[in-house]
């Protein structure tokens, strides 16, 4: 699997199973809304598709488990058998061969971190392992600040580049991948583009990253809500329609330990070793790639509301924050957001 907490991402804020089905009884009774799911990646998936009654569904859903499959046993850090594992325990300065679609997910990765200045960094995982939120979760206590220091020698992107052709990945010094911020969001792209030629209609979750595709029966679209950020209840915040686009939300409020008083967040800052601290709790973006979403939205709550807002609008990326006050929730976007949001109560 690629994650070791269910909760970090699968609590990714969207309230699905209230808004999915919605409407689905007004187009032709010989279509129908088919509801498909199992487990990937140490997470879950489910699957919609608008298709004729007569589907099979279990033919369906085997295709679409080899898709995830596929991608898990060359992705995972999980599996020490996967090429990312692999290559994390290959030695450095020589080219590592890889398949083309994990040079094309390190790729993207890469891009982020430049257009991020950092704040996306998929080297990050020894600090994320050393304040408790990798395999051993036992961890409740801070480090000590020389073990942080150590540990960032460990890490930076910088270090590692991609080869096209013949596909591969190289290391410059001691790197630990983890494609954890990304992957689910690719997974979700390559079930879409499965379902593309054959489907009108449909909705694909990976962990709480979301792909959408035209319409539910009787043109109804597709509605997502988006979960107030409180552990403490499951509020729907607001309501959006976002299209033949993907969604992915990157959270801090469900996945931390808190110490003398002190809440200690999983989404660890790449440049300070340490876990963010800035009032930021939620961000969601919208985008033609839900890889590319998924790995933005990490980069945005990295970077906390007023320089994620601000490098949102310069790249153009729609974007939706929610902020923590004295008085509850303030929620910031970007200036083409608005269009993707609906009445609660329409």
């Amino acid at each position: 699997m690629l994650i070791s907490r269910i909760t970090i991402r699968i609590a990714a804020l969207l309230a699905l199973a209230t808004v999915l089905l919605t409407g689905c009884s007004n187009g032709d009774p010989r279509v129908a809304v088919h509801a498909l799911s199992g487990t990937t990646m140490g997470t879950s998936y489910h699957v919609k598709v608008v298709a004729p009654t007569a589907l099979d569904t279990a033919a369906l859903n085997q295709r679409i488990k080899a898709v995830l499959d596929r991608i898990e046993a060359r992705m995972s850090t999980y599996r020490e058998d996967s090429e990312l594992s692999r290559f994390n325990q290959a030695a450095a300065g020589a080219p590592f061969a890889v398949s083309a679609e994990t040079a094309t997910v390190v790729e993207l990765g890469l891009q982020v971190s430049q257009l991020s200045g950092g704040a996306f960094d998929m080297t990050v995982g020894p600090l994320v392992n050393l304040w408790g939120f990798g395999p051993d979760q036992s961890i409740t206590r801070a480090p000590d600040p020389e073990v942080i220091a150590e540990h960032l020698l460990q890490v930076g992107y910088r270090a590692v580049s991609v080869r096209s052709a013949p596909p591969a990945l190289i290391k410059q010094a001691l790197r630990y991948l983890d494609l954890s911020a990304i992957a689910k969001g690719y997974a979700v792209d390559q079930v879409a583009e499965l379902l593309i030629p054959e489907f009108d209609g449909f909705m694909v979750e990976v962990g709480g990253e979301l792909r959408l595709q035209g319409t539910k029966p009787g043109a109804d679209p597709w509605r997502i809500a988006v979960e107030t950020p409180d552990a403490s209840t499951r509020e729907v915040q607001r309501v959006i329609e976002v299209g033949d686009n993907a969604i992915a939300t990157s959270g801090d409020y469900r996945n931390y330990f808190e110490q003398e008083g002190v809440r200690f967040s999983h989404t660890i800052d790449p440049a300070t070793g340490r876990p963010i601290r800035h009032r930021l709790v939620s961000v969601t973006v919208v985008d033609s790639s839900c890889a590319r979403a998924d790995a933005m939205a990490t980069a945005l709550m990295v970077l906390g509301d007023e320089k994620g807002l601000l490098l949102a609008e310069q790249l153009g990326l729609h974007a939706f924050f929610m902020v923590k006050s004295d008085k509850g929730f303030i929620e910031k976007q970007t200036s083409g957001f608005g269009r993707f949001i609906k009445p609660l109560n329409p």
